[in-house]
């Protein structure tokens, strides 16, 4: 049986912690005043962070169901052994020092092969991204320093001890009850304005929106075991229903909200993407569409910046480039909105993906793994996720949900430059356990299809490349699985000849999709020994690992498709576009509809998504008055082929039951 999301034993990352967390634990004995002496002998170890919670909370007077929650919204309360987060956060409660855990960095759209737009109407353009010197760093990103400055503890204790760390963020928090004119009240309730402050927001909504998430988790409770082996429990308290008025009091900004389409429970604020001409026709950086009018919203496209908040936000204003619809903080869960939903973003690398899809660009770091994503970004896009999703009838999915790296290449060339992220470690299942889907076994093994599932927090694959080229990554959990040629370990990985059109093997590299599935993902088995399950992937067998006590994927059942009868093999595509004829009378230029490298061979079964018809949007100038959406008679099926989705023509395949 296997484990609810929030309570998951983390054995595997537990056991590379251990040793550091025992000697942190040690040394915050000696530093907690006498009323918050170290635990009794008779206590148990996995205890102690419950006691270094509760001796904060005493020693600077918040109620600790406050500091639980505060905690809870930015780390899960998991220490994460001293690692820093995307934005540079240390510890349960997240103190930033920004500056020491992080350098500059310039997104990922301002780096690679990868053409964002996606389409050959026009020449791609790759411009160079300003990056933000460190002393234009915010406050919000160095709440560490002045941590220190109120405990007397010094910087290296908060960033590795987490009893220092609990210390820090209580003093933040008592700091900011008395900044606010509140009294230390034993009332959680009290310290509304106290929980806004100490997300760092310099506007009001976000600062609201983010202590009423905080709210929710100590009105609903939570209990867990944290990364290092830690159980924590916050006790329900459905009566604090704080008073949102003691917001006044920190005097912060009120955020343009201008042409913002989000829901309630998030702040949005709009800084637009710029939509310019420079001549010759050439302009950017999004395109004008009627969306959903003219073309269905089918896919909302998750994407890491590789880059700081301000440099992304730079990027998306330069208007020669790129463009997505939102952007999300990590320290808070701040939205900022660039595009209306009704207009077509370039950001994804394929032009099929982009006019039918939203971007969201998630502030972090894939190549990281120890800069670990915020609750807070977590949940703030995850109600951004289901408001879109009910708005334009989008499933919650993996094939509906795709990560950047789940785009095809539109093209056979294109393959080796699309991009890699949001990568290994961001945590499907937790994210679509915040969506409200969580994965889980849904068959019996007769059901012919498997769904990836990891335990996240115990399942640790070795990776190489996050630094230096070779270099093997720290050990993390994560979502990945790895799939080889035979059922064994040291067999050959599985081979992607779009990726490497001369052969080459795959790699265990962390951006070499070559050889490896995630959580969510769904495929048919096409055999089974022992611990070992094969699935269909890229025309071809693929085994992974996936014994009974700790299995990686979970049985399902559902719709696959197979080539018709009597075809010994069909074409894979990368983009659903309609054939030649439809573009007859308009015009148009008809667009290839070029096969990838891969074939969907007999007796081969893939699990099939919905049928599609054929569509281009045609829109390679700035004036809007010649775009057009070409709609053809052949109809596509998505599939789960290889780690990216792909496209196959209704008319070559049968659709049948997976058992």
């Amino acid at each position: 049986m296997r484990r609810r999301p929030d309570a998951v034993q983390a054995s595997a990352v537990r056991r590379r912690l251990t040793g550091r967390t025992t000697g942190a634990f040690a040394t915050a004995a000696l530093l907690l005043p006498l009323v918050a002496a170290a635990p009794s002998e008779t206590q148990a170890p996995t205890a102690q962070l419950q006691t270094a919670f509760s001796a904060a909370a005493a020693e600077y007077q918040v109620p600790q169901s406050v500091l639980l929650g505060v905690s809870y919204l930015q780390s899960r309360w998991d220490g994460h052994a001293g690692a820093p987060s995307v934005t540079g956060g240390y510890g349960p409660m997240h103190l930033t020092d920004a500056a020491t855990a992080l350098k500059a960095e310039a997104p990922h759209h301002s780096h690679g092969a990868e053409d964002a737009r996606g389409d050959s109407s026009r020449s791609p353009r790759i411009p160079d991204a300003e990056i933000p010197e460190a002393s234009e760093l915010p406050d919000r990103l160095k709440t560490l320093t002045r941590a220190a400055e109120l405990t007397g503890l010094s910087p290296e204790h908060l960033r590795t001890d987490p009893a220092a760390n609990l210390r820090g963020g209580a003093a933040l928090l008592a700091e900011a009850q008395k900044k606010a004119g509140r009294p230390l009240s034993k009332d959680p309730a009290d310290w509304y304005a106290a929980v806004a402050a100490y997300s760092g927001a310099d506007d009001q909504a976000t600062a609201a929106s983010y202590a009423n998430e905080v709210f929710a988790v100590i009105r609903d409770g939570a209990t867990r075991t944290t990364d290092a082996g830690q159980r924590v429990a916050l006790d329900a308290t459905p009566a604090a229903t704080p008073d949102a008025e003691q917001l006044e009091a920190l005097g912060l900004r009120r955020a343009a909200k201008g042409e913002t389409d989000c829901p309630p429970t998030v702040s949005c604020e709009w800084i637009p993407a710029p939509y310019e001409e420079f001549g010759d026709n050439d302009y950017g950086n999004h395109d004008k569409a009627n969306r959903p009018v003219d073309q269905s919203i089918d896919y909302i496209v998750v994407h890491d910046t590789e880059g700081r908040w301000d440099g992304v936000l730079k990027l998306v204003q330069d208007p020669t480039y790129v463009s997505w619809q939102y952007s999300l903080r990590a320290t808070d869960g701040h939205i900022a909105q660039h595009l209306k939903l009704k207009d077509v973003g370039w950001h994804a690398g394929n032009w099929y993906i982009n006019s039918k899809s939203i971007g969201l660009e998630h502030e972090g770091f894939l190549t990281k793994p120890d800069t670990w994503y915020t609750e807070a970004m977590y949940r703030s896009s995850a109600h951004l996720v289901k408001y879109l999703s009910k708005r334009y009838g989008i499933p919650l999915d993996r094939q509906h949900i795709l990560g950047h790296d789940t785009v095809p290449g539109p093209t056979a060339s294109t393959i080796p430059s699309m991009h890699t992220d949001p990568g290994p470690y961001w945590d499907w299942q937790h994210y679509f356990t915040l969506l409200g889907k969580p994965f889980h076994r849904s068959a019996s093994p007769s059901g012919g299809l498997v769904t990836i599932l990891p335990e996240y927090d115990e399942h640790s694959p070795e990776f190489t490349g996050c630094t230096k080229a070779g270099e093997t990554c720290p050990a993390h959990g994560s979502s990945a699985v790895r799939v080889y040629t035979e059922p064994r370990e040291d067999a050959p990985l599985v081979k992607d000849i779009g990726l490497r059109p001369g052969g080459g093997p795959s790699t265990i590299g962390v951006n070499d999709l070559g050889s490896r599935v995630s959580t969510g993902q769904r495929y048919a088995v096409a055999e089974r020994k022992g611990d070992w399950t094969a699935i269909w992937y890229l025309g071809q067998k693929a085994w992974f690992k996936n014994p009974k006590k700790q299995p990686t994927a979970v049985d399902a059942e559902g719709r696959v498709i197979t080539p018709k009868a009597g075809r010994a093999e069909v074409p894979v595509y990368g983009r659903a576009y309609p054939e030649a004829a439809a573009y007859a009378g308009t015009g148009i230029t008809p667009q290839p509809v070029s096969a990838l490298p891969y074939k969907l061979l007999a007796g081969q079964e893939y699990a099939a998504g919905e049928k599609k018809p054929g569509e281009y949007y045609f829109a390679p100038v700035f004036d809007t008055s010649g775009h057009k959406v070409v709609r053809g008679k052949d109809e596509y099926y998505e599939i789960q082929f290889g780690h990216r989705v792909a496209y196959v023509r209704a008319a070559d395949v049968d659709v049948k039951s997976s058992n």
